[in-house]
């Protein structure tokens, strides 16, 4: 295997079904011992940027590198220095949480005995040690997941790709996860995080790429992101939603939720002072005013607010 301090590499890939170009032209790289949030809504093509770069899908164009190995020329090595977790639990229900792990290992080409001694220490890990010999049907959604992951973990890969891991969690569920995810992470291991939940890419992401339609409409830090929309935001409650429409329209430049509108501040008090006086001359009185700094909620909003502005002017 290839050393390389870039553990992912995504280079001009491109995947269609038909005539839906799922994904259209991504780049992108996953320096080692890091985590890369993709952050999209659903039908985005972070699912299918992820079945290229683990092999289960091929490209139409471009390449994938994975530790160094092309992800077509050298499938079968790329799989086996990956673990990989689908946005739904792949554990047998029939079988115990110990036999699930076992059998895992051993069809990873690990020994029995390995095998035995590598998901007792998954158990342990993910604590589902006293849940180990009951049937995986029995398992919460929480424990499912947990064990799901531990599957992905059996054979040590340097490599972790998650798909939309949290979906369905409760939220202690899902910080029990989290805290797993940052442990494997500081041991070293790199991870690909595609997610809905801005709050857990916020929290675990190194870096985050936004897909919107198969193509890339941001990247950078998370605090890069918030820097685009300013130091500040402009946060509206209107009365009902019809109200907040009308508002969003009044202020040209901004984002809406429900009874929220929000507005970015980017020129300090001259921003706010223009925000009221745009409102006061279209006759709207917002419920509530609040200041606060940016979110990852209010750069993806923003995007897509603008994305959809913009297909609807072609």
């Amino acid at each position: 295997m290839a050393v390389t301090n870039t553990a992912i590499v995504a280079d001009g890939l491109r995947k269609s079904f038909g005539d839906v170009h799922a994904v259209n032209g991504i780049s992108l790289e996953v320096p080692t011992g890091t985590v890369l949030g993709l952050l999209g809504v659903n039908g985005a093509g972070k699912t299918t940027i992820v079945r290229m770069l683990t092999t289960v899908l091929k490209p139409d164009a471009g390449h994938g590198i994975v530790n160094g190995l092309d992800v077509v020329e050298h499938a079968q090595s790329v799989r086996r220095s990956i673990g990989l977790a689908g946005q739904y639990a792949a554990v047998d229900e029939n079988l115990t949480g110990r036999e699930n792990l076992t059998l895992v290992g051993q069809l990873t080409h690990l020994s029995r005995a390995v095998a035995r001694r590598r998901a007792v220490e998954l158990l342990d890990q993910f604590q589902l040690s006293d849940a180990a010999d009951r049937p995986a049907r029995t398992y919460s959604g929480g424990m499912r997941r947990r064990l799901d992951l531990g599957a992905a973990l059996v054979a040590h890969p340097p490599v972790l790709f998650l798909d939309e891991p949290t979906t369905g969690l409760d939220p202690a569920s899902r910080l029990a996860l989290w805290d797993v995810i940052e442990n494997l992470v500081s041991d070293g291991t790199t991870v690909l995080l595609t997610t809905q939940y801005l709050e857990e890419a916020d929290r675990l992401a190194d870096n985050i790429v936004v897909i919107n339609e198969g193509e890339i409409a941001a990247q950078g830090t998370v605090s890069q992101l918030k820097a685009t929309l300013g130091d500040t935001v402009i946060e509206l409650q209107l009365h009902n939603e019809s109200e907040a429409e009308a508002a969003a329209v009044a202020l040209r430049t901004t984002t809406s939720a429900g009874v929220i509108v929000r507005v970015t501040m980017a020129s300090g008090p001259a921003t706010l002072r223009d925000t009221l006086n745009a409102l006061a001359a279209a006759g709207i009185t917002p419920m509530h005013v609040a200041l606060r700094e940016p979110t990852l909620d209010d750069v993806f909003l923003d995007l897509t607010t603008r994305n959809l502005a913009s297909g609807a002017a072609q």
